[in-house]
């Protein structure tokens, strides 16, 4: 059976990311990372994702060093997660230096050893909150260096990054993901990382917006916002 590597962090996006390699009828080996996030309550979501799909193997990595360097509302409490703010273009507090390119480069080792053809991620261009890992251009630069940095493409087994959500909206997100049975009600998207989401930060009120767009309600809890 083909295999694909899934980065799961619990979220929204990812997880449907992993409800279209289960419909293209990959074997899936996600990876969730723990590092040191404000919201670690995620990794216990991804497992419970994880579980759902009655994953083989699902590999939680310890990246602690994100915390000690800091810089990010997401690995510093010194630094406070934004609420309310006009989400733009600009690069938010709350991204986290050169992230994605360490869990893509760990994946690219992961699929060379158990001998997967394909990673997904969840990245998004289009509604997001201005994180410049998540543009197709980076992905685009990464996928190269996969095709010259690895062994496995140079041995005639090339290992392609799948971003099928990078274009669409969050409101066309959410839709896939019904459509597929993803088990949204397992997701957490909230920065703060409460028992319930504050609907305030820039990933709430994404999320918030997206399902509202959908016209689909959302199965999780939040704070009360009146």
């Amino acid at each position: 059976m083909k295999k694909a590597i899934v980065i799961l962090s619990g979220g929204l996006d990812s997880t449907v990311c992993m409800s279209v390699a289960n419909h293209k009828n990959y074997e899936i080996y996600p990876m969730t990372f723990s590092y040191g996030q404000r919201h670690i309550r995620e990794v216990e979501h991804a497992k419970k994702v994880a579980d759902y799909y009655n994953c083989k193997r699902h590999l939680v990595i310890d990246l602690g060093f994100f915390k000690k360097i800091g810089a990010s509302a997401l690995t510093s409490q010194e630094i406070e997660v934004p609420t309310n703010r006009d989400i733009g273009n600009e690069i938010p507090v709350t991204y986290v230096p050169f992230r994605n390119a360490v869990f893509l480069s760990m994946a690219v080792g992961y699929a060379e050893a158990i001998g997967a053809e394909k990673i997904y991620i969840g990245v998004n261009a289009l509604d997001y909150s201005g994180y410049p890992d998540c543009r197709p251009q980076f992905i685009g630069a990464f996928q190269e260096a996969i095709n010259l940095g690895a062994a496995a493409p140079v041995k005639g087994s090339p290992i392609q990054i799948e971003t099928p959500l990078i274009s669409l909206s969050k409101a066309d997100i959410v839709r896939l993901g019904s459509k597929n049975k993803a088990p949204l009600h397992l997701t957490t998207s909230c920065y703060k990382g409460g028992e319930k989401a504050c609907g305030l930060c820039d990933s709430c009120r994404i999320r918030l917006k997206g399902f509202k767009e959908a016209g689909i309600q959302d199965p999780i809890e939040y704070e009360d916002l009146k």
